[in-house]
């Protein structure tokens, strides 16, 4: 977390100050802004791998005081007006287009003011596959659920215990029993009461309509703001039905019990 503040700027209204980033992911909060901030991602990769790269911000919810900018040699491209109340949605763009240019808005009272958000810096290859950003509702072809099995930062075997609908946010979080894990990046599933049962929640787009229902899933998908977002998921007997016939074939591109 990188927090500043524009108080000690007050007689400075015009100062724009440089911050550099070298976490892959993190936050930066700008309490009381006034003038201008050029904040610098420097990741700790080589310079070469920067144009493999993507860049992630989702504002805080109660994010105000400032515009983001999208800056490129002097051109500004406006990626968040100050007011905007768009909760969860996530800004994102290739770390070649430019960088971040936060300007504060004329305020009577600046001290009521708190400009932030949390970012995430991605290869390419991973941003493009919050499944498929294009259309993420649709099922996946029996290739890309395999590939989501080998690349998911998540990977269970369960069922769809309760879904709750967010209309504020336009998601949905699905209830997740867990009956075999597979992989978690994060500990977004666990142990949960004397039972020993494991449990998690995942969230996908209110769109796509997610409701419960009976039977196994493979549920796969990626770690995204701390948030768990699905991917793929085909029933599970589905995915049994797949795995064997790559295996079979020896197409499989990784190993996995299926059971």
């Amino acid at each position: 977390l990188s927090s500043l503040s524009g108080l000690t700027h007050e007689s400075h209204k015009k100062d724009v100050e440089q911050v550099y980033l070298r976490c892959s992911e993190g936050s930066i909060e700008w309490m009381y802004p006034t003038g201008a901030l050029i904040v610098n991602l420097r990741p700790n990769t080589s310079p070469a791998s920067y144009k493999h790269l993507t860049v992630c911000i989702k504002p805080f919810k109660d994010s105000a005081g400032a515009n983001i900018y999208l800056e490129k040699t002097g051109e500004l491209k406006l990626l968040v007006r100050d007011g905007d109340r768009s909760p969860s949605k996530v800004y994102c763009f290739g770390y070649d287009q430019g960088g971040l240019f936060i300007e504060a808005t004329p305020q009577q009272d600046i001290s009521r003011k708190i400009t932030g958000f949390q970012y995430e810096l991605m290869s390419k290859g991973i941003a493009s596959d919050l499944h498929t950003i294009s259309a993420p509702c649709r099922p996946c072809s029996d290739t890309e659920v395999l590939l989501a099995v080998c690349t998911s930062d998540f990977v269970i075997r369960g069922s769809i215990q309760d879904v709750t609908n967010e209309a504020e946010e336009q998601e949905s979080i699905i209830h997740v029993g867990v009956n075999k894990l597979y992989r978690q990046k994060s500990k977004v599933f666990q142990l949960t009461g004397e039972s020993g049962n494991w449990r998690g929640q995942i969230k996908t787009l209110l769109e796509c309509g997610v409701k419960p229902g009976d039977g196994d899933f493979l549920f796969t998908g990626r770690m995204h703001f701390g948030e768990a977002r699905l991917g793929c998921a085909p029933r599970f007997k589905d995915f049994q039905r797949m795995y064997k016939e790559a295996k079979d074939k020896g197409l499989n591109p990784c190993e996995i019990g299926p059971d």
